[in-house]
């Protein structure tokens, strides 16, 4: 079978392109690493860029070159996804070269590299909290920066992450039917984040709880469990008397309320 000219044309190409890659890789002369690890990098073969760059960071230490070599290492290192290698490398920019015109952006890059790190807001969420701890030094040590903007962004988004996850962590005990460690979880959640958009839900599922502890109490607690809750209904419905748990808020009142008659006439 004949093999189109196009084909063999690019499989020479791709064999002469890996021959001056694995030369540059074993050549001691500083230059020829340098020189292809640039072209690669514009090429957008980050992979092999950063492979060349971590050996240059050794060939020019303590040099001049050396400032640029560290940050297209590290923005290598980011593009191929290798984010706390590349947040590692950042932060050594910034240490090394703290007066750089580029510190503002290494810094900047350090703190998106960890907020790239950030998982799902089910998951265990450390490394959200680190990234929230080190876009804050951003913020901190740049104020004036043009990337504050998407610094603040981010910081929004993780924010609201932490808290949906705290929520739904809290929700599980509603869920579980254990409804004393609701109440105690929900009104934790909301005294440890006061201005979250997850207050409204958080108030409803913590008086739903206190409304079904209520009324399968035993006896004894029955009235001041009841009336807590009523009590827990009316802050609902002040705060939030367009809520979209308002219906259901209220089937819960009315239970209540027959409950507390019940237990007044025995």
């Amino acid at each position: 079978m004949k093999i189109p000219n196009y084909l063999v044309i690019g499989l020479l190409f791709l064999a002469v392109g890996c021959s001056d890659y694995q030369k540059a890789l074993k050549s001691e002369d500083p230059g020829v690493k340098n020189k292809l690890a640039q072209s690669l990098y514009d090429e957008g073969k980050y992979r092999k860029a950063a492979q060349l760059y971590e050996q240059l960071k050794v060939s020019y230490r303590g040099k001049a070159q050396a400032e640029r070599i560290i940050f297209f290492y590290a923005n290598a290192l980011l593009e191929t996804k290798s984010y706390i290698l590349a947040a590692y490398e950042f932060e050594t920019f910034v240490k090394a070269y703290p007066k750089s015109q580029k510190a503002d952006e290494a810094y900047f890059l350090m703190a998106y590299a960890y907020y790239l790190t950030s998982p799902n807001f089910s998951l265990d969420q450390t490394d959200t909290y680190e990234a929230l701890d080190k876009l804050q030094e951003f913020i901190n040590r740049y104020p004036e920066s043009e990337r504050m903007d998407r610094a603040n962004a981010m910081v929004q988004e993780l924010r609201i992450k932490t808290e949906r996850k705290g929520f739904e962590t809290s929700k599980q005990y509603h869920t579980i039917r254990d409804y004393k460690a609701a109440m105690k979880a929900l009104n934790n959640f909301i005294a440890d984040n006061p201005g979250t958009s997850f207050r409204e839900g958080a108030l409803f599922v913590q008086f739903s709880a206190a409304a079904t502890l209520a009324i399968n109490s035993v006896a004894y607690k029955k009235e001041n469990r009841l009336e807590d809750a009523k009590s827990k209904f009316e802050n609902f419905k002040r705060l939030y008397p367009e809520s979209t748990h308002m219906e259901d808020a209220q089937k819960l009142l009315k239970d209540i309320e027959q409950e507390i008659l019940t237990f007044a006439s025995n």
